[in-house]
């Protein structure tokens, strides 16, 4: 699976090839101020694609968020797409100065999985969850708790990355996508799960305890 240990996702590798490329040709036809402006951007574009290693908990029924950035959404929702009964849901919106790879919440084999053609509203609204492009899979632990984790594209967002298909197994905190310049993820847990944040908190993928599993 591709992004296991690169410190810059492969994913931004033609965005920083251009913009590095077209910051060499204007520095050297002496257009200082065109130049400067695309080597930040070219540096923004490192930045945004970086790829960290994370510590994850050791715990297996602790449950990791699976982005970076701001929780937007705590509550109980009836989904209806998979599961078809009362979960947890946890959103987090991923500005797009935060990390952008996208993390497994909890070990477990990819059970089902779907992508859905939408709009690009403002990922922060509620709505977003259900309007905007977005692309979603069913993990299966151990112990046969079903998770569904949904990648939302964003107001700017125009691709989804997902690596797994069906059938795969994954380990928590294992990096399985990401989303290109800001966005969303929604995580829906049983409803059991102990919840570990608030609305308005701040995670970091593959470290934040999002919820323990009983």
């Amino acid at each position: 699976m591709r992004n296991q240990n690169q410190p810059v996702a492969i994913e931004g590798y033609p965005f920083i090839g251009i913009f590095a490329f077209l910051t060499l040709v204007f520095a050297l036809l002496d257009w200082s101020f065109l130049a400067v402006l695309l080597l930040l951007l070219t540096l923004f574009t490192v930045y945004f694609f970086r790829n960290p290693d994370r510590t994850i908990p050791v715990d297996e029924n602790l449950v990791v968020a699976p982005a970076d950035g701001k929780v937007v959404f705590v509550g109980t929702v009836q989904e209806e797409r998979f599961l078809h009964q009362p979960m947890c849901k946890v959103s987090i919106f991923m500005s797009v100065f935060n990390v952008h790879v996208n993390r497994v919440p909890v070990s477990g084999a990819v059970k089902d999985q779907f992508y859905n053609k939408g709009k690009f509203l403002n990922a922060a609204l509620d709505k977003a969850s259900l309007e905007n492009e977005q692309a979603g899979m069913v993990l299966e632990t151990a112990s046969g708790q079903r998770f569904l984790v949904v990648q939302i594209a964003g107001l700017i967002a125009r691709r989804i990355v997902t690596y797994p298909v069906v059938g795969d197994l994954l380990q928590r905190g294992q990096r399985y996508g990401l989303i290109r310049f800001g966005s969303r993820v929604d995580l829906y847990m049983p409803a059991d799960v102990r919840l570990q944040v608030s609305l308005g908190d701040r995670c970091v993928g593959g470290e934040t305890i999002v919820g323990q599993m009983s």
